[in-house]
């Protein structure tokens, strides 16, 4: 868990986490390159990493604070291929913002050269149990923003 204070394009990444994936089989084209896919799929497992690690915002505290938190926003760039056996490390970043949604950056490096094979963002928003979207940010989340957000 690391604390950084340095501007991003988009606000402030003041959380950050890192989770290690190892490319499988199933994940990967008849080239043996990972499949773009998957890429989405590492992504969210550093995001449930993160609300893991950072509790309040994993998948169930949302649900359970009376929300659900789509994705309507996802960027990927992909830089270098990932190959059958080959290990990275997924750093997420969470972009605070006043608004009421979640955002966050992704870097992923290849552990044997440290080459950054993708980058990208996702925008989460939230919407209550009637299907509303929310306009303003829900107490829990600021709740959440209070506890780990010490600037």
């Amino acid at each position: 868990m690391l604390r950084n204070k340095t501007k991003q394009n988009k606000g402030e990444a003041l959380l950050r986490h890192s989770v290690q994936i190892r490319v499988r089989f199933s994940e990967v084209d008849s080239m043996k390159i990972v499949w773009h896919g998957e890429y989405v799929r590492y992504f969210e497992d550093a995001r449930e990493a993160f609300g893991r690690q950072f509790g309040g915002i994993g998948y169930m505290d949302i649900y359970e604070s009376g929300y659900t938190a789509p994705v309507v926003d996802l960027q990927l760039q992909f830089l270098r291929p990932l190959t059958m056996g080959d290990t990275a490390t997924v750093e997420i970043r969470y972009i605070d913002t006043v608004a009421a949604k979640l955002c966050f950056e992704y870097t992923i490096r290849r552990d044997s050269d440290g080459e950054v094979a993708a980058r990208g963002s996702s925008m989460q928003v939230f919407v209550d149990a009637n299907g509303a979207l929310s306009l303003t940010v829900p107490p829990f989340l600021a709740k959440w923003k209070e506890k780990w957000l010490k600037k």
